[in-house]
């Protein structure tokens, strides 16, 4: 799962460089609009809630915007969306499996937008059940190498594998993966809190803590296939109603970088 994992951490290093940051900032919101009507708008009491805050801080949603979704959501502002959850599941060039979790206002508008999205980069939408066995439901925390200790000097700390594991192994976690400039915790879905939890007890920063769908068996691609399934993602993720693509794909680290270049 290396080049998987690489390329998950490579989109989360440019996601606050995205020239789509407007479209990021909205998924972010949403999901803080919709944890807090779920679960309340206590951030203390919901971890959901605190969890999607968070995230929006690192990539640098305005407070002011956090707040107001935080009381939509919580029914303390009007104006909040009737948002939906849904789930497609469909298959990519090279037989790659795709899910596609939407969050939207308009289930129309969405599958509509899947479907274009897919038919027109070399996919097509799969029937429910067909795909979803291959992915497993769990947590996974992003964890930054470097913490920078002072901006002005430029001094950074460095944070060891070791110690991301001792925090984390005797909470639930299941995995610590090295990506390079972060860690990946994996945990059982219903351990994501208590591990987030232990990081944050040792002192730990992370930059995101998510429930994810992660698969059980992959599809190796070469530098074409990596190519047509990356670009079936971006289309994917241009709908406003997608917020997030989960694929059984591996692509070693030097097509990667041959990618990445």
């Amino acid at each position: 799962m290396s080049g998987h994992s690489k390329w998950a951490t490579t989109k989360h290093k440019k996601a606050a460089l995205d020239a789509k940051r407007g479209k990021l900032f909205a998924k972010l919101i949403k999901n803080i609009e919709v944890a807090a009507r779920t679960g309340g708008p206590d951030p203390d009491g919901n971890p959901t809630l605190y969890d999607a805050i968070q995230k929006a801080r690192k990539s640098s949603v305005p407070v002011d915007n956090i707040e107001r979704a935080r009381k939509r959501g919580g029914g303390l502002e009007a104006g909040g969306a009737d948002w939906q959850t849904i789930m497609y599941e469909g298959y990519g060039p090279n037989g790659v499996a795709v899910l596609i979790e939407c969050l939207t206002d308009n289930r129309n508008r969405a599958a509509s937008e899947v479907r274009v999205a897919l038919t027109r980069n070399g996919g097509s939408l799969a029937d429910p059940g067909s795909v979803s066995y291959m992915f497993n439901r769990k947590g996974v925390i992003i964890v930054p190498r470097f913490v920078v200790e002072d901006a002005k000097k430029g001094t950074k700390s460095e944070i060891s594998e070791e110690q991301v594991l001792d925090a984390v192994l005797d909470s639930g976690a299941e995995e610590v993966n090295d990506l390079g400039e972060s860690y990946e915790v994996v945990t059982e879905a219903g351990d994501l809190v208590p591990v987030r939890k232990a990081l944050q007890e040792a002192g730990i920063d992370y930059d995101s803590a998510d429930s994810s769908f992660l698969p059980t068996m992959s599809v190796p691609l070469d530098e074409d296939a990596a190519r047509k399934v990356f670009r079936l993602i971006d289309a994917l993720e241009d709908s406003d109603d997608v917020q997030n693509v989960y694929a059984n794909f591996d692509v070693s680290d030097e097509i990667m970088e041959k990618l990445d270049a």
